[in-house]
């Protein structure tokens, strides 16, 4: 579920699912200190509409165990990109961090009625980029030294999905996401790609 901040609520939870200090390495905060640091900076994002911040509730723990974003959010030309996004150490590699990247694509093509999604991240974050790629999203290139993050120069890899692409993306995701994609315990069938995973 995506849903807006509670920053009263949310700290706590949130701080304890991203005690792991690989999950900021490229994220523009965090690490965050304490509860309360932590707490300082949901009231701040609470405010603002771009970046439009959601924290991620899965529904089998009810817990907030990561957020996501809209961010550069540009109406008069139908652009909106999704970013700012971690997934605290319960919610990594599990179906609902899947169906978060769903949720937040399907919003802005069949609701909001944007027509290209855009994903950017450090070119070094190799597991943003698998994960754009798995997603659906169209590699377009490397901006050079494109911005200063956290006091060291981030190359920024670009990502999109555009409103022609879409309708097939949209059905890869929700093949992937029916309950008979899945067996008994839970394992995948087939890959988000369509393809089967070797029996064990």
């Amino acid at each position: 579920m995506l849903r807006a901040i509670e920053p009263e609520a949310d700290a706590e939870p949130l701080y304890e699912a991203s005690r792991d200090p690989a999950i900021w390495t490229y994220l523009f905060d965090g690490p965050y200190a304490s509860v309360s640091e932590f707490q300082a900076a949901l009231e701040a994002a609470a405010g603002l509409d771009d970046p439009f911040r959601y924290v991620l509730v899965p529904v089998a723990s009810g817990r907030a165990e990561g957020m996501a974003s809209y961010l550069r959010i540009t109406p008069e030309h139908g652009v909106i990109e999704i970013g700012n996004i971690w997934f605290g150490t319960p919610m990594q590699r599990t179906t609902a961090a899947t169906e978060t990247i769903y949720l937040l694509a399907r919003n802005a093509f069949d609701e909001l009625g944007y027509r290209r999604l855009e994903w950017k991240c450090n070119a070094l974050n190799a597991a943003s980029r698998r994960a754009a790629e798995r997603f659906g999203f169209r590699f377009e290139g490397v901006f050079e030294q494109h911005m200063v993050v956290k006091g060291r120069n981030r190359d920024t890899a670009w990502y999109a999905i555009t409103d022609q692409r879409w309708p097939a993306v949209r059905a890869a995701f929700e093949s992937w996401l029916a309950p008979s994609n899945f067996d008994s315990e839970g394992r995948q069938r087939a890959r988000l790609d369509g393809t089967a995973v070797p029996a064990e």
